[in-house]
């Protein structure tokens, strides 16, 4: 850490560049009052970096904390620092072009008041999304009803509502120990993510594009403004792209190339992303646009100036994806497992002096582990590994293999004082997981994760000890963000609808069960059969001339969703037996939103 160039202030001279106006005071608040977003909280980012936080994640916390309107080309603004992500505002010939509108409608209709302030009433006249995560769509609502044209990578509608809803429970609520909204905002607290601050906590919306980017090269003029896009599938996200403005000679980079280390596999669980694809599409990025390019802009962070340094900053970030997964296929291929190989790698020193390749957000750490999940899974290869007990059961072998639970404290008091608080927090994990009860030892633990979070130079790393921390204490933050808003169930395909119901199945519970249930929608002119065989919720396109089902229902895909959702079959015409649907409510299981983490 003491040879990083904290002399270097070029970040900071860049993230202040072209500043117009800031949001004074910088607090969102939803119509019933309810603060959403409140960036005046990090001003004690403005002082000295104190003994509870790494010097590197500070700075980067001084950077993403800055928030306001700023220009980054002749026509081109964003605001930055009023959510997680930043939204882009392109001025065409009658309006503006807002460019992933933010998380939550409130922060992005604060936003782009914030914009007409200074620049005037502009209509909007288009929407662009870079990519399928949510804070890149959410708040399209605050700057537009729909009645403009949006525009999308292809497989951005399937990406974007699946991630959120078959899997969106247990997202989310790892979610509220990734981007720790409630830490207090404090020195030995939460002070950011590495990627922005934290996600703001408003209302989620969900508009369905009106074009699809299909192909690289694809050229779209809007209000007047041609575009130039790259599609980059399998990145950051598996709908993403990448466009330039030739007009401007801007880039907008998406989330493929920020002033961070990205991941690889998130801490709140996704797919794993392919950082060979994703390093090769910056390479592309590079030879399509770089040299056409006099600033390069992203969804995070702040632009970069100079087609010289485009390019620098461009390769910098294609060799670092690109070293990650060569390296970890190396060592992988010499009998090395994930976790060996994150401790063994080590980063070219031109790339450990670009602050823009340090693990703010992802981390070298848990990015190598990813590339190997991603080629050989979970097992490791070794038989031991292979059908191990399970959490608590494991721990109460471990605990009476080393003496009960004094041996195991007195062990860790040993490695806390040796300054090896990594195996500390092993050892302590044990002991809580094999008595839920034992107040020692969960405030041992406590204070172990604290004491990592506040050496960690990762933003998502530190929250999730120091919300860990808590939740040892009794301090159990539920997730105060629902990305299963509405609009993003209304969006779900048919299928996908069915698909979230047959994740919900209890398998035991159904196992005696067998029935069909034919769904005839009306508006979409489907037809769909669903049964239930084996604990299986099974679905099936088109039933036609097979055998009758017990129940057929005819409706929309409004009534659907009402029905899915808990509603009353009011209005829902109907042949067969209704008592079909409550056989099956009644073994649908209900997810835990508040599930535990760190404790059994």
């Amino acid at each position: 850490m003491a040879d990083l160039p904290f002399h270097d202030k070029a970040d900071f001279d860049a993230a202040d560049r072209g500043f117009i106006a800031a949001l004074s005071p910088a607090v969102i608040r939803a119509d019933d009052g309810r603060v959403v977003w409140d960036n005046d909280s990090y001003a004690f980012l403005e002082q000295q970096c104190p003994d509870t936080a790494h010097p590197s994640l500070w700075r980067q916390g001084q950077l993403c904390a800055k928030q306001g309107l700023y220009e980054v080309t002749d026509g081109i603004y964003q605001i930055r620092g009023l959510d997680l992500s930043n939204m882009t505002l392109i001025e065409g010939e009658r309006g503006v072009i807002v460019v992933d509108p933010l998380l939550s409608t409130e922060c992005a209709a604060a936003g782009l008041t914030l914009y007409r302030e200074q620049r005037g009433e502009r209509p909007v006249t288009g929407v662009i999304y870079t990519h399928s995560h949510a804070d890149h769509f959410g708040g399209v609502r605050g700057v537009t009803d729909g009645d403009v044209p949006i525009l999308a990578p292809a497989g951005f509608m399937k990406h974007a509502v699946s991630e959120n809803v078959y899997a969106g429970t247990a997202m989310t609520r790892r979610s509220t120990y990734m981007y720790g909204p409630g830490l207090p905002r404090s020195p030995e607290g939460q002070i950011g993510t590495g990627l922005g601050m934290t996600t703001s906590v408003g209302t989620i919306s969900l508009i369905p594009p009106t074009l699809d980017v299909t192909h690289t090269g694809q050229e779209e003029t809007i209000d007047g403004v041609r575009i130039v896009f790259q599609l980059t599938p399998g990145t950051e996200a598996p709908a993403e792209m990448n466009f330039l403005v030739p007009g401007r000679r801007a880039l907008c980079m998406a989330e493929n190339a920020t002033h961070n280390l990205h991941n690889l596999l998130t801490l709140r669980g996704a797919l794993v992303r392919d950082a060979r694809t994703w390093s090769r599409y910056i390479t592309e990025a590079i030879a399509l646009f770089g040299h056409e390019s006099e600033v390069a802009f992203a969804s995070h962070h702040w632009p970069t100036w100079g087609a010289e340094k485009i390019v620098t900053f461009l390769s910098q970030q294609r060799d670092l994806y690109a070293y990650l997964h060569d390296q970890t296929l190396r060592m992988m291929n010499k009998g090395m497992t994930g976790i060996e190989i994150a401790e063994a790698i080590r980063m070219p020193p031109a790339l450990e002096q670009a602050w823009h390749t340090h693990g703010y957000y992802g981390s070298v750490n848990h990015n190598v582990k990813a590339i190997y999940q991603r080629y050989l899974g979970w097992f490791d290869g070794n038989p031991a590994h292979l059908w191990e007990h399970p959490p608590v059961e494991q721990a109460r072998r471990y605990v009476e293999c080393m003496g009960g639970r004094e041996g195991v404290l007195a062990y860790a008091r040993r490695y806390i004082d040796e300054g090896d608080l990594r195996f500390a927090a092993s050892l302590l994990n044990h002991a809580v997981f094999a008595d839920e009860n034992d107040r020692e030892a969960r405030t041992m633990l406590a204070d172990v994760y604290t004491r990592l979070g506040h050496g960690s130079e990762n933003g998502t790393w530190r929250n999730f000890y120091l919300v860990g921390a808590r939740e040892l204490m009794g301090d159990t933050v539920p997730a105060d963000l629902d990305t299963t808003s509405p609009e993003m169930i209304e969006a779900l395909t048919v299928d996908q609808l069915f698909d979230s119901i047959a994740i919900r199945v209890d398998g035991p519970k159904a196992w005696n069960e067998n029935f069909a249930i034919d769904w005839h929608l009306t508006d979409l002119d489907q037809r769909h059969r669903t049964a239930l065989s084996n604990g299986v919720f099974v679905q099936q396109a088109d039933p036609r001339g097979q055998d009758g089902a017990d129940l057929t229902l005819t409706l929309t895909k409004r009534q659907l969703i009402g029905l899915l959702t808990g509603e009353p079959a009011d209005g829902i015409q109907h042949q067969g037996d209704m008592n079909v649907l409550g056989r099956l409510t009644a073994v649908l299981d209900s997810p835990e939103p508040a599930f535990p983490i760190v404790t059994p």
